[in-house]
């Protein structure tokens, strides 16, 4: 009676391990196929429509920046040399250190204030444009992280971009009209308000395409994403032309470099219009796997008060176990330092030129914004036309070789004007440093990425931001000392070299986080079926 009631007992506890372990599979396989990489292809190459789509995010982003560092720039000029706090300022400065106005004099530069000597006006420029990074510095790895533990029918990085891009092309928009009433209090106040709302879908958008891209095709999928944001970059650029022909064609009043701000407003107006289109796209025709399932999943594990204890328990030294298992080993640490090192001072090279390119048109080419934005958008177009053969020589000779190549190559154009000094060079440079540029960039993110892994995109897409947004906090205060004592923006050119330098000297040393060549792989292949 025992044998059969023992029996019984045994068989009732299979049906119940069969129940739960079909019910596990179950919603294993649900996980499964909510987690399958939206820019994958099953036959294991990229999706290329897909990954453009989850380019339009990073296209709405970077027309921003692309009309936000030379036009900002000129409306700060245009406030701070109108104010007689400035004024002041660069007098008292003059009267306590007349070496340095002697030595800003000798350049043969125009530097001069009313008070005569140096102007605390490129010093203050530098200055206001590392708001953006600083906010960048604080904020981006906080918001990164929070995307990696979101949890909605969105998805994780989606509600980041849905809501944030909205809120920076409304105050994108504003700043142009606040700044005509010649209020440099209320200006800064929208600007900060706009770098701050950037801040809250910046690491998100970024992340977006990783996550949603197997490892092995990063490269190739971030060289898309910056084809996009290339693209968007060269909207913004040829944005102030082409408003400024429609002006005048309406108006009937020419753009000069005395007049050039009227049209301001509606070269904001214009990027903050893709911006919102670059969101819909993102909100209606990406689809990011719902991470909802997993943490309903997790509630149901725990049921009742005893078990859901238990299972906190356990959760929280499984995460625990797991934090110990990602940690790096010191030689990816070692890795991880250099590369942020590299960035750092990569980004200081090309900030300084973003951030004063158009002042320096402006001085020593005598160039209006919009003739300024039309020489970089040779530098865009460049850059765009080289993001495709970027990520295929990433994959092919790998990203550190790649990396080297763009850095030398950018250091060498520089280089070549600087030696010159020729407008007509200007050009070549340009046409140079736009290739050297995406090589670089394309490279350096998936490089970073894949020291960290899968489960923690967000959080290295922070790190890189925590890197990239520290130069450029450093940089534009660094070179605006350099600027004002130089007394020239042709310094711009002697300046990032040496950057470029450093950069090269730090990714020497990293180790980690190279994709494996195509042609390794090859010959691995060759070798095993001998």
């Amino acid at each position: 009676m025992q044998n059969v009631v023992f029996k019984k007992q045994i068989k009732g506890d299979i049906i119940t391990l069969k129940l739960v372990y079909f019910t596990h599979l179950k919603i294993t396989r649900r996980i499964a196929m909510n987690n399958t990489f939206f820019c994958a292809r099953e036959n294991g190459k990229l999706h290329r429509p897909r990954t453009i789509l989850t380019g339009f995010g990073f296209m709405a982003s970077s027309i921003a920046w692309a009309i936000y560092d030379p036009y900002i720039t000129k409306i700060l000029e245009k406030l701070l040399n109108a104010s007689e706090t400035v004024t002041q300022w660069s007098a008292k400065l003059n009267e306590m250190f007349p070496v340095l106005a002697k030595f800003a004099e000798s350049q043969g530069e125009n530097v001069v204030t009313e008070a005569g000597g140096i102007t605390l006006v490129p010093l203050f420029i530098g200055i206001i444009m590392t708001f953006d990074n600083i906010f960048g510095v604080i904020f981006q790895p906080t918001f990164g992280k929070l995307s990696d533990r979101c949890h909605s029918k969105l998805g994780k990085r989606r509600p980041f971009i849905v809501f944030g891009a909205p809120v920076s092309a409304f105050l994108f928009a504003v700043i142009p009209w606040v700044a005509l009433n010649g209020s440099l209090p209320i200006t800064m106040l929208f600007i900060i308000l706009f770098v701050f709302s950037m801040s809250l879908w910046r690491a998100p958008v970024v992340a977006l395409m990783p996550a949603l891209t197997p490892p092995a095709l990063r490269s190739e999928g971030n060289a898309i994403i910056n084809l996009m944001g290339g693209i968007g970059s060269a909207i913004g650029m040829v944005a102030g032309t082409v408003v400024g022909a429609i002006y005048t064609g309406i108006t009937g009043v020419k753009i000069t470099t005395e007049n050039e701000q009227v049209a301001f407003p509606y070269v904001f107006l214009t990027g903050a219009i893709v911006m919102i289109i670059g969101m819909l796209v993102i909100l209606f025709f990406v689809k990011e796997p719902s991470s909802k399932l997993e943490a309903v999943a997790a509630q149901n594990k725990a049921a009742d008060a005893a078990a859901r204890a238990q299972a906190e328990k356990e959760a929280k030294k499984a995460a625990k176990d797991a934090q110990k298992a990602q940690k790096l080993s010191k030689s990816e640490r070692t890795s991880l330092i250099f590369m942020l090192g590299g960035l750092f001072f990569l980004f200081c090279g090309t900030n300084a030129i973003t951030t004063f390119f158009a002042l320096f048109a402006a001085e020593v080419l005598g160039k209006t914004t919009s003739e300024a934005t039309i020489m970089t958008t040779l530098f865009a177009v460049c850059s765009a036309v080289a993001a495709i053969p970027a990520g295929y020589m990433g994959k092919k000779i790998g990203r550190k070789k790649t990396i080297l190549i763009g850095l030398a190559a950018f250091m060498g154009a520089f280089l070549l004007y600087i030696a010159t000094k020729s407008e007509a060079i200007i050009w070549v440079v340009l046409i140079l440093g736009g290739f050297a540029n995406m090589f670089i960039t394309v490279n350096t993110l998936p490089l970073v990425l894949d020291i960290g892994g899968i489960d923690r995109v967000g959080t290295f897409t922070g790190y890189y931001y925590t890197a990239t947004f520290s130069a450029q906090i450093a940089s534009p205060i660094i070179y605006g000392v350099v600027r004002m004592l130089s007394g020239t923006y042709m310094s711009l050119f002697i300046y990032s070299p040496i950057m470029f330098i450093l950069s090269m000297l730090c990714i020497f040393f990293v180790k980690h986080g190279e994709a494996v060549p195509e042609n390794i792989v090859k010959a691995a292949k060759e070798a095993n079926e001998d």
